[in-house]
């Protein structure tokens, strides 16, 4: 009997369970350059186990082996989040204590909580529609924007922050998940996008209207206006701006800011000078009609932002974030509010792109939505 792809592939990654469960027991584990080494040779053996899995029905998509590869990666992320909070014991002790110690810290916990969980239903769900031939764009561009933020703020906050003088040869692995992710990001913007048959009339009517003749955009100009300013204004706060507005946001709002582990600064620094260019820039593609380029944009901002707005509240709440730099009782809920509603904000953005993209529509677009469908 023939196991469909998805499903030996779900196997495969599930064999990180009993994988980590044996090398946990090696004594080989308590050396830094050991761990590396296991490291790597675990995912070489893995990546020619699944060549060899594949080689009856090979994927044309060799993203369907990088998406295997790395769905078994998620299971020891959530593996290790489950076990430093408790949940699970004996399976990656070794690692935390040998290999990256940050990873028992809130931050990296949730890091891990998302990559086990979101990531994980991403790989499979892409692996799932590389082997029907169907297509995964928007998925891959939200997976983009998210591991791309998270591994940034991650590899970043590891060497200026506290744990910059403990860095171990395991630091090494994050390097692939770095730069493949950019590779794999150049190949899912190169598919062509999966879009609803429009008329030239009915692109004309959408883009003749007024903001105000469309009440979802209008409401998504005054919160793109407001998370200008919040980003902005959170920048100044993680640069230590003296402004009394500042130093009391830090104290009484969000005193993570100043955690010396330095993920939350950085995630500041990186929505100063990344996220801010492209908030204005969506600005105006809600204003001028043809922007075809927010189609994309807006996936792979909902999927940085819904991982770092993640990793950012939970670090800020979990029990874990010394007293000190958790966030005060009697304010916890305008935090929440404000983090959620910068969280979901760009994530409608992005639905409301995807799934009525008239305004955005460009005539090279609709040329090319008219050709896929006489392809058909």
């Amino acid at each position: 009997m023939k196991i469909p792809q998805p499903v030996w592939v779900f196997m495969l990654s599930l064999s990180a369970i009993p994988i980590t469960y044996t090398v946990n027991n090696i004594p080989a584990s308590e050396d830094p350059i050991a761990i590396l080494g296991i490291g790597v040779a675990v995912l070489v053996v893995l990546f020619f186990l699944v060549c060899f899995a594949a080689r009856s029905n090979p994927p044309q998509d060799p993203l369907f082996y990088m998406f295997t590869v790395f769905s078994f990666t998620c299971v020891i992320d959530l593996i290790i989040s489950l076990e430093q909070d408790g949940f699970i014991s004996g399976f990656m002790d070794f690692y935390i204590k040998e290999g990256e110690p940050y990873l028992r810290t809130p931050y990296g916990r949730m890091i891990c909580y998302w990559d086990g969980t979101v990531h994980y239903a991403l790989y499979l769900m892409m692996v799932t529609r590389i082997s029907k031939r169907q297509g995964y764009r928007s998925a891959g561009l939200y997976w983009l924007g998210s591991i791309l933020l998270s591994m940034f703020v991650f590899l970043a906050g590891n060497i200026v922050g506290k744990y910059g003088s403990d860095i171990r040869p395991a630091f090494l692995l994050n390097i692939p998940f770095l730069f493949l992710p950019v590779w794999a990001g150049m190949k899912v913007s190169e598919k062509p996008r999966t879009l609803t048959p429009r008329t030239a009339a009915e692109v004309a009517v959408e883009q003749q209207k007024l903001p105000h003749q469309r009440p979802l955009d209008l409401l998504l100009l005054i919160f793109l206006l407001s998370a200008i300013a919040y980003t902005l204004f959170r920048g100044f706060v993680a640069l230590d701006c003296p402004l009394e507005s500042c130093f009391n946001y830090i104290y009484q709002y969000e005193p993570y800011l100043k955690d010396p582990v330095a993920y939350p600064k950085v995630q500041m620094l990186v929505y100063l000078f990344y996220a801010l260019p492209l908030l204005c820039l969506f600005v105006y593609g809600l204003l001028k009609p043809g922007c075809s380029w927010m189609l994309d944009w807006t996936l792979v901002f909902a999927g940085a932002i819904a991982q770092s707005q993640f990793t950012h509240i939970g670090g800020s709440l979990h029990p874990w974030t010394p007293y000190t730099y958790r966030v005060p009782e009697e304010t916890m809920w305008p935090f929440l509010l404000m983090n959620l509603l910068y969280a979901v904000g760009p994530q409608i953005l992005a639905l409301r792109c995807l799934m009525h993209p008239e305004f955005f529509l460009s005539p090279a677009a609709l040329r090319e939505a008219d050709q896929d469908k006489k392809h058909k």
